[in-house]
């Protein structure tokens, strides 16, 4: 299924476009945000190839994610993505972000509240999860939100600004919502 947008409550998901590198830097490039992310800051030119791969991932058959701009209805500028990534049968795992000078309007809430509310209704997945590292507390608080259940800690799950670091293991089934 290729574009898709989503219209949220207070932000459009839609697919990535070339010029989205630039606002999305402010993302990845970022080190107050990567602090809570599975990944270390990208350079501008590793944004610029990760976007593109991205566009070109989405053209794909099957496809295997759906790795979307977050961006705010009145102005097509991009400040979060969010995204589900195929990871079994009718299983998928949930990311999202949001630039920092966007933080506490609700944008990661409203962003993961219609990615998940399409991966049940739209694609049929029976689950979704999530991995967030423990001090994220912003994050715990969104997905519980959700609706969504502590499962567990995955130890040492990944690697990130020179150490491991552990995650928390939240889901939501398709009969939960």
């Amino acid at each position: 299924m290729y574009p898709v947008t989503l219209t949220g409550r207070t932000v459009v998901l839609r697919e990535f476009r070339p010029d989205d590198a630039a606002g999305a830097f402010q993302i990845f490039g970022d080190d107050a945000v990567t602090a809570w992310l599975s990944f270390d800051s990208h350079s501008r030119d590793e944004v610029t190839a990760l976007i593109n791969a991205a566009i070109e991932r989405a053209r794909q058959e099957p496809r295997t994610e759906y790795y979307l701009a977050v961006t705010l209805p009145e102005a097509d500028e991009l400040i979060g993505f969010a995204r589900l990534g195929f990871n079994g049968v009718q299983a998928a795992k949930l990311g999202y972000a949001i630039r920092a000078d966007q933080w506490g309007h609700g944008y990661a809430t409203d962003a993961a509240r219609t990615l998940i509310s399409f991966g049940f209704e739209t694609l049929g997945l029976h689950r979704i999860s999530a991995a967030i590292g423990p001090d994220n507390q912003y994050s715990v608080a969104v997905v519980k939100n959700l609706g969504m259940q502590y499962e567990g800690r995955i130890r040492h799950h990944v690697y990130t600004s020179g150490a491991w670091r552990d995650s928390l293991l939240f889901g939501l089934l398709a009969d939960e919502v």
